[in-house]
C-alpha cells in the first residue's frame, strides 16, 4: 500500500519520481510470489465461467451514480470523478447462484453491485460455512485483494440476478498512469469503506469463535 501512495504522489507532482517506475501496482504477477500465481483468475475468465453478459454502459453508470449519491461514504467522491470511472469499468449482468469471487484466490478485480443481492460467505478452518453478510446495491466487493494482492478472505455468490460494475487490475494500472486524481479520490473512499467493513466482519467472527 505504501508503494502505491508513493507512486500516486509522484504522478500528482508531490514528490520527485523514483528512478524505477512501477506501472503495474495492482498486478499480482508483478508483486506476488510466482508460486502463488496459479490461484489468479482474471475477470475475463471468471466472466465466462459465471455466464456474465454485457450491460449498456450509460444506463449502468446512471445506476452507479444514483447509488453512490445516497451512500454516506461514496457521496464524498466528486460527481465528475465518478463519471470518469465509466472509461475503466466493465458493466455486466450475472445470473443467480454464481460464485463470482472465490475464497483464497488472488484477486485481480473488484465489483460494485448495481442491482440484486449477493451473499458473502467464508469457510472456516474447521469446515463451517459462515454467512458474513448480504451485500446490497451500491456496495463494493473484492476491493481489499485488489489493493494488496492478497488472497480473497471470503466468497461472493449471487442470490438473485445481479447487475455489476467491474474494475480490473489492468484498468487500475491504466488509471494510475492517466488519471491520478481519480485514483486518489477512489482510494480515499475505499479506505473508509474497508475500515468500516473490517470492524463489522471482525465483530461477527469474534461472536462465533
Amino acid at each position: 500500500m505504501k508503494a502505491f501512495f508513493n507512486h500516486l504522489w509522484q504522478k500528482m507532482g508531490l514528490e520527485e519520481p523514483a528512478q524505477a517506475s512501477d506501472s503495474r501496482l495492482f498486478d499480482v504477477s508483478a508483486n506476488g510470489p510466482e508460486s502463488e500465481l496459479r490461484s489468479v483468475v482474471p475477470w475475463s475468465a471468471r466472466a465466462n465461467q459465471i455466464g456474465a453478459s454485457d450491460l449498456q454502459a450509460d444506463r449502468a453508470m446512471r445506476q452507479l451514480k444514483a447509488l453512490w449519491s445516497a451512500d454516506k461514504q461514496m457521496q464524498q467522491m466528486p460527481e465528475k470523478a465518478v463519471a470518469r470511472l465509466k472509461k475503466y469499468m466493465h458493466f455486466v449482468h450475472v445470473p443467480a447462484g454464481q460464485e463470482f469471487i472465490h475464497q483464497d484466490e488472488h484477486g485481480n478485480f473488484l465489483v460494485v453491485l448495481l442491482k440484486g443481492q449477493v451473499a458473502v460467505e467464508r469457510t472456516q478452518t474447521w469446515g463451517e460455512r459462515l454467512r458474513l453478510s448480504e451485500a446490497v446495491p451500491g456496495e463494493m466487493l473484492g476491493e481489499m485483494s485488489l489493493l494488496d494482492q492478497g488472497l480473497r478472505f471470503s466468497a461472493c455468490i449471487t442470490q438473485t440476478e445481479c447487475d455489476m460494475a467491474v474494475l480490473t487490475t489492468e484498468a487500475m494500472n491504466e488509471m494510475v498512469t492517466e488519471d491520478a486524481y481519480l485514483v486518489a479520490c477512489l482510494m480515499t473512499v475505499l479506505a473508509r469503506k474497508m475500515s468500516l467493513r473490517l470492524r463489522v466482519v471482525g465483530a461477527r467472527l469474534s461472536e462465533r469463535s
